[in-house]
């Protein structure tokens, strides 16, 4: 089905150039609320957690990122299920109203000297909330723009997705260096650190009133089908969820690896100034940003699976020499180039995934498939890629997350192999024979192993 025929009238370019920009606006400000965690944490870390050594106060404030990843599930799975019974619009705008009220909460949050153990568990209660929020906008947004998007230049429309991904990660890691540049260290750690809090809990404001305007793409009859939003009717897609999982573990494992946890890695690991860290992050993530329509585009023009492969061989066989050749820098400009290739490696898949997801699941449960397995491939792996990187650190084998890194990455690639010709078989372009097609590649292979099929 394609979707401009799944909502109740076509979307004129003005009203899809609306939509798209308030999916967008709202994906900034949450991914921005999100990362500036991980941008502060350095500053706040001996706040909440005073006990012990700069890598365990790390491993603590990590820990709590992780946390807010693994609600993303249950956020995936509640806001799946009413984006696909009660519209993606109001799936959204809920969404974006928790990402607000876990924002404000950091932001006015008493320390450990004031309130004692009870500063760390309302910390981990305003991650859960974020965590929930984010775990319910990337499948309704993803889910959103497929279905607004036009046959063809799916991809590239889709990039505008993660490219706000990235930008909400650039504003706050802007934010921090403006910070740093305005405040003293002391004054970062006594309370600068707060400020970022505020004015992405403001910022949600401004979100609502756009997303108020978007258009509804969910028609009543899909979202009054008995099977819409339901897990039994989900499971009917094993394959796709399947997919949809291990595709999502090797990206979002990479992805941190070289945005989230890239920021402690120069400054704990390679040694950098944490100011000069700042600067390369934010120099590498512009261009990584402005690529993403770029990669977008080719993907329209070679096929998402060619690109997921391309991301897959690439993740998988060069992951182990680039994160050794950082470790091994010694001037800012060397660890800049660097960056940039391991984030350039993950353009190949950053503007198609989201798009591709939708593409495997039809209209009634499109937003539940694509939120729910990817929050679970993205909590176990993705959230947890800072943690498990400090403890291996913390042992002194540091290496091995490198391993772990391409080997997950090797999973990847395997799926982006065994994955059907989207233009094909996809539900928003093709026949909607998915599950059909799925493996149907294992299968020939076998028999071309076994002599079976002539080559």
């Amino acid at each position: 089905m394609n979707a401009e025929q799944s909502t109740a009238h076509p979307l004129t370019r003005k009203e899809r150039t609306t939509a798209i920009v308030g999916v967008c606006s709202g994906n900034l400000v949450e991914w921005y609320d999100f990362f500036i965690y991980a941008y502060t944490s350095i500053y706040f870390a001996s706040l909440f957690f005073p006990a012990g050594d700069q890598t365990s106060q790390l491993l603590a404030t990590a820990g709590i990122f992780a946390v807010g990843f693994f609600m993303r599930p249950l956020g995936g799975w509640i806001f799946g299920y009413i984006a696909d019974t009660r519209g993606r619009k109001i799936s959204m705008i809920i969404s974006v109203f928790m990402m607000c009220g876990g924002s404000l909460m950091i932001a006015v949050m008493p320390t450990y000297a004031s309130i004692g153990v009870a500063a760390p568990v309302l910390l981990v209660i305003a991650r859960l909330m974020q965590g929930l929020s984010v775990g319910a906008e990337y499948g309704t947004g993803a889910t959103y723009i497929s279905e607004v998007s036009s046959a063809g230049r799916r991809s590239f429309f889709g990039s505008f997705q993660y490219m706000t991904i990235i930008a909400g990660q650039l504003l706050a890691l802007l934010t921090v260096a403006v910070l740093q540049m305005l405040l003293s260290e002391q004054d970062l750690k006594a309370w600068g650190w707060r400020v970022p809090f505020l004015i992405g809990a403001l910022a949600s404001i401004v979100v609502v009133y756009l997303r108020r305007t978007m258009r509804e793409t969910a028609t009543e009859q899909d979202m009054k089908r008995k099977e819409s939003g339901s897990i039994r009717a989900l499971m009917q897609h094993k394959r796709a969820v399947l997919l949809t999982f291990t595709i999502t573990i090797g990206c979002s494992l990479y992805f941190y690896t070289f945005t989230a946890y890239m920021q402690k890695f120069l400054v704990v690991s390679v040694g950098l100034a944490a100011p000069t860290v700042s600067m390369i992050m934010a120099a590498a993530l512009v261009i990584f940003m402005f690529c993403q329509p770029v990669f977008g585009l080719l993907a329209d023009r070679i096929g998402v699976r060619r690109n997921m492969i391309i991301f897959g061989v690439l993740s998988t066989f060069l992951v182990i020499p680039l994160l050794t050749a950082i470790k091994n820098v010694h001037d800012p400009l060397s660890a800049f180039a660097l960056v940039l290739c391991g984030l350039l490696i993950a353009a190949f898949y950053t503007p198609v995934t989201g798009v591709l997801k939708a593409d495997l699941y039809p209209p009634t449960v499109r937003a539940l498939g694509v939120g729910l397995p990817y929050a679970l491939g993205n909590a176990m792996f993705g959230g947890t890629a800072e943690y498990v990187a400090l403890s291996f650190r913390s042992m002194g084998r540091e290496e091995v997350f490198y391993v772990y890194v391409a080997a997950i990455g090797a999973i990847t690639l395997i799926s982006a192999w065994l994955m059907p010709d989207m233009g094909k078989h996809g539900y928003l372009d093709g026949d909607g024979k998915v599950e059909e097609n799925i493996g149907l590649r294992k299968r020939i292979a076998r028999k071309l192993f076994s002599g079976q099929v002539s080559s």
